[in-house]
């Protein structure tokens, strides 16, 4: 770690930043001229600096700091080139070697991991199976997520070999550890009270500020690589209008987040836009403490009332597609292997009328014993999209009758704990490990740790079951549709659209790319002329 008041000084500039960038919406042109004297003293002082905008870092996103075994902050551990994992994907979701090089599955409970040679984290430890028994140990030991998905029994280090025990079969192990939770860290070297790691990447973090960025310096003992930049500045920018402006203005050299409104304003030199299609949804999951939600008509209703189709292609502009279920279409486990139901607005108001609720007092709403059916739509505003699906979901719903309150909030995961919610509509990434296990151990079971509404089903427990002891690919592919298409018949949850993920770079950027798990972004290919 560098010293505190180094700190201090490069976070100064990131203050500085944030301020300009603030700036921006009353004055046009004060924008282009920090950005002068920003590449001035550049050029001055011969280093590369480099400035990034982001929407996701903060704790609305559960991503408060850069330690992987705390929420999903794995995320920006290995987004921003921090931390790195035994093993990683390729661009077409296949496993690859990364801090290992390969595996050997023992028997049912038992894998062999090698790792790489010549790697050091960046406090200058060598990265041995005992330095990754340590991180793996910790991990599940704080980590409810990973404790459950990785279910290790013994974890045994021999030189430069590891050797996992699980307490029963896990066909998906090496996909899990390929998670960003499983970003091997120094746990010598510890963790600091804000959350900051020693990782074995290219850029070490040298100040992280919950809801504001990080400050990031290049490691000059990288195994695989130099990397080209001397610092680089995240800067967490959540408003999509102030995030357009400050790249449009210089102020930032590249952004992900942007609103689809604003791509059409970089399609052009000096920028370029990379973009893939990923399996991140937009979905909505139901509250089952709900009475009225758990009648199935008054689900399946709301099902129908949805509009996917408007909402993909007016209010995200075309920027993904209409879902079916949690996968996309191009994977063999997709939408287009199960059933949802369509946008039916006369079947909708049939449904709720079969309910008992139908408008009585003529104002417009269904209600029942004097009381409107009334939902309280909560999701969050950092995912520019979500709002937008708030919208378009108040207004179809209403035209069927049914009053959509939306709560659209950065306390969102406070509300939850509360209760005080019907319906939560979120972004995720439904395979982000290339396996269709991982959106219902997280979302769907009794024991996962995102199932908000309290969705329970018997016939999906036991597919579970099933999935949890199946090696064979095809077996498992089978498994994940019926396991998908009896979460859409419950109507346990709707899924609206599949997301296509873009980064926007500006003039002499190279080597920022966007990629289908949604990862990897700051690596020591980047690079700024």
């Amino acid at each position: 770690m560098k010293p505190k008041n180094i700190w201090k000084k490069a976070w100064g500039a990131v203050l500085a930043l944030t301020m300009s960038a603030g700036l921006l919406a009353g004055c046009g042109s004060s924008g282009e001229e920090d950005s002068q004297d920003r590449l001035q003293s550049e050029s001055s002082s011969g280093e590369k600096v480099f400035y990034y905008g982001d929407t996701t870092f903060n704790a609305e996103n559960d991503e408060s700091d850069v330690n992987p075994h705390n929420g999903y902050s794995g995320w920006a551990c290995i987004r921003y080139g921090i931390g790195e994992t035994l093993f990683r994907y390729s661009d077409t979701m296949e496993l690859e070697p990364w801090l290992a090089t390969e595996y050997e599955n023992v028997d049912e409970n038992t894998w062999r991991i090698t790792l790489r040679d010549g790697v050091t984290f960046t406090s200058g430890r060598e990265l041995d199976a005992q330095a990754v028994k340590e991180c793996l140990e910790h991990l599940v030991e704080v980590h409810e997520r990973a404790k459950g998905d990785l279910k290790i029994q013994e974890i045994t280090a021999e030189g430069m070999t590891l050797t996992i025990r699980t307490t029963e079969p896990v066909p998906a192990l090496m996909n899990y550890l390929a998670d960003p939770y499983g970003c091997i860290i120094d746990m010598e070297a510890g963790i600091t009270d804000d959350g900051n790691v020693v990782g074995t990447g290219p850029y070490i973090a040298t100040e992280v500020v919950t809801d504001q960025g990080l400050t990031l310096v290049k490691n000059e003992n990288y195994w695989d690589g130099m990397p080209n930049l001397d610092t680089i500045y995240v800067q967490t920018i959540s408003d999509g209008d102030t995030l357009t402006m400050a790249l449009q203005s210089g102020e930032l050299d590249a952004a992900y987040g942007l609103p689809y409104s604003s791509l059409s304003l970089f399609s052009e030199e000096p920028y370029t836009i990379s973009s893939v299609e990923t399996s991140r949804s937009f979905f909505a999951q139901m509250n089952y403490a709900t009475e009225a939600l758990q009648d199935e008509r008054v689900r399946e209703a709301i099902a129908c009332g949805i509009d996917k189709e408007s909402f993909t292609e007016v209010l995200m502009e075309g920027n993904g597609s209409a879902a079916v279920g949690p996968f996309p279409s191009n994977f063999t486990f997709g939408g287009d292997a199960v059933t949802a139901p369509e946008y039916d607005p006369d079947r909708a108001k049939e449904l709720l009328a079969e309910a008992g609720w139908t408008d009585t007092d003529g104002d417009g709403y269904v209600d029942k014993d004097g009381e409107n059916l009334t939902i309280r739509w909560l999701t969050y505003p950092s995912r520019q999209e979500l709002p937008l699906l708030a919208e378009s979901v108040q207004a179809t719903l209403g035209e069927i009758g049914i009053d959509v309150e939306v709560n659209s909030t950065a306390n969102h995961l406070d509300v939850i704990e509360t209760g005080e919610w019907d319906i939560y509509a979120s972004a995720f990434v439904c395979a982000p490990t290339g396996d269709p296990e991982y959106f219902f151990t997280t979302h769907c079971l009794d024991s996962s740790t995102h199932n908000r509404g309290g969705y329970h089903s018997d016939r999906l427990e036991e597919l579970e079951a099933q999935m949890s002891t199946t090696f064979d690919a095809e077996e498992r592919a089978s498994l994940a549709v019926e396991m998908t298409q009896t979460i859409l018949d419950d109507n346990a949850f709707i899924f609206a659209s599949h997301l296509r993920m873009s980064i926007v770079s500006g003039e002499g950027v190279t080597g920022l790319e966007a990629h289908p798990c949604d990862y990897y972004e700051i690596t020591v290919d980047l690079d700024k002329n």
